[in-house]
């Protein structure tokens, strides 16, 4: 259960831990929703960094690194994620490998993400990504915001397929040891590298394993979404008293453009494509919500019990605040999956991944500016749906 992600942390209270999920492209959602929230804090006054601990999974974890690259520069660094993810493109993060007939045919390109595959066991080259990190994450800041009290820690998490454990690598302020260790789940304090981000979002089939030494060995991981039970503990466990969390997920996966019976029930098969979009929203399965529940129950057992003995309780009660999607990213991502490159287009076409359930697939590798400001602008109307209670959650 979740009870132990309440126990008292050597860090101490720390303020507002910020939680962002993976999603690959949909965690544009999140740059909207901050920039939301920036003019918020701008509007009351605010302009310190309003977050003292991050966490991020996959390319959460990508945000929460920028974020924390930029933690000095105050409620700034919240308009800075968002001009990132506007300048974006699928280029800077992934290409398909090259064949010589790829542009003319898409079974050679196919060809290429089979040999790619055996290669080295990704479809993708995520090489791109790589390089696009290393220009826009200054790792120093990420220590000098720690140093200065911007900051007190930055955790992201990451999957082994060496030992199946599910493992969060936190940078904190004190640089002691973690402490803690669950079945299944484990930290370790370690200074974040790109090689820490390339590996939590690795997305499984799609981009490479990323290898990173643990317990004094090498372990090769993939994307942090896999095996992700408690997304809310690293937050938590480092010594957040409040958390604000933002996912990807959405209200309904549709089986959008599928003829449905009464019943709701599509009368097609699906394609191979809504087969791969099903199986990455698996991958993706937002754990988030069954987490809040769960904290929000043992928040309300610890509330019903008397002042003197909760005093005397290692737990404490931790508000949380969860943003989600208003909208199927799914229906947002088939209005725009023909803005991906060409060669890319004609690959998800082959799979059914243009339209119905299939436009799931292209909604994690839609790197495009109509499909991100689509997102951020439903993050940001997300956001400011909720103002007063974003508000007094990050201003108490």
């Amino acid at each position: 259960m979740h009870l132990d992600v309440l126990s008292d942390s050597p860090a101490g209270n720390t303020g507002t831990g910020l939680v962002l999920m993976g999603g690959g492209a949909r965690t544009a959602y999140q740059a909207g929703a901050l920039q939301a929230i920036a003019s918020l804090l701008h509007d009351s006054g605010a302009t310190h960094f309003p977050f003292k601990v991050l966490v991020g999974t996959s390319a959460g974890a990508l945000n929460a690194t920028y974020l924390a690259s930029r933690a000095l520069y105050g409620v700034q660094a919240l308009d800075d994620l968002a001009r990132f993810w506007q300048g974006l493109r699928t280029a800077a993060v992934y290409r398909l490998p090259q064949t010589p007939l790829a542009r003319l045919s898409r079974w050679a390109t196919a060809l290429g993400l089979v040999l790619s595959a055996r290669r080295q066991g990704a479809a993708m080259d995520s090489l791109a990504l790589t390089h696009t990190l290393h220009q826009a994450i200054a790792l120093p800041a990420i220590d000098q915001a720690l140093q200065q009290g911007a900051l007190q820690a930055l955790a992201v998490t990451a999957s082994s397929y060496s030992t199946g454990e599910h493992w969060t690598f936190c940078q904190t302020r004190d640089g002691q040891p973690m402490t803690w260790s669950r079945p299944g789940r484990r930290a370790e304090q370690q200074p974040i590298t790109i090689e820490h981000l390339m590996a939590s979002s690795a997305i499984p089939f799609l981009f490479p394993a990323t290898a990173l030494w643990v317990d004094g060995q090498k372990q090769h991981f993939g994307d942090g979404s896999m095996r992700q039970m408690s997304p809310l503990a690293p937050a938590v466990h480092l010594g957040a008293q409040r958390v604000l969390a933002i996912g990807v997920g959405q209200p309904q996966r549709a089986a959008l453009g599928s003829p449905s019976s009464v019943s709701g029930s599509t009368t097609h098969e699906p394609s191979l494509g809504g087969i791969a979009g099903h199986a990455m929203a698996s991958v993706f399965h937002d754990t988030l919500q069954a987490d809040v529940e769960q904290l929000a129950r043992v928040n309300d057992a610890i509330g019903t019990l008397p002042a003197a003995l909760q005093d005397q309780l290692p737990f404490r009660p931790v508000p949380v605040l969860v943003l989600q999607p208003s909208a199927s990213l799914d229906a947002l991502a088939q209005a725009h999956v023909h803005e991906l490159p060409a060669p890319i287009v004609r690959v998800l076409e082959g799979l059914g991944a243009l339209s119905g359930a299939g436009a799931g697939l292209a909604s994690y590798l839609l790197f495009e500016p109509g499909f991100i400001q689509a997102l951020m602008a439903l993050g940001r109307a997300d956001a400011l749906s909720r103002k007063q209670a974003l508000i007094d959650f990050l201003q108490p």
